[in-house]
């Protein structure tokens, strides 16, 4: 059963917690559901195409290939971000502007992928 719509709708969903949880100065929510908001917008991608997006490694692949594909070597570069992005839940290390600057990659990565669906 595809779950492209439920996925997309969720991604921007957590795109703007991502943005509340910042200005709430929570960073480590802020960065999470950054990184949810980017994976959730690659799990569409896969879905609607019927490709394996169930682990963190398929989904880079997704994008890897997409971007080859594409020849927009930038989805690579901000699917990484979310990625450290992810990595900073974990750590909590980054700062406010880098978190603010990460969820600004993020919106633009998403940009990019909704323009592929």
């Amino acid at each position: 059963m595809q779950q492209t719509p439920t996925y997309k709708e969720r991604s921007r969903t957590f795109l703007v917690k991502a943005r509340e949880e910042l200005a709430a100065g929570d960073l480590e929510q802020a960065s999470e559901k950054a990184w949810a908001s980017a994976a959730l917008m690659v799990k569409a991608w896969a879905d609607q195409r019927g490709i394996l997006h169930e682990k963190h490694s398929h989904l880079f692949n997704v994008v890897h290939d997409l971007a080859r594909q594409t020849n927009d070597q930038q989805l690579r570069r901000l699917f990484h971000v979310a990625s450290n992005l992810h990595g900073n839940f974990c750590e909590n290390t980054f700062d406010p502007q880098a978190v603010n600057e990460g969820i600004d990659d993020v919106e633009m990565f998403m940009e990019r992928m909704e323009n592929l669906l």
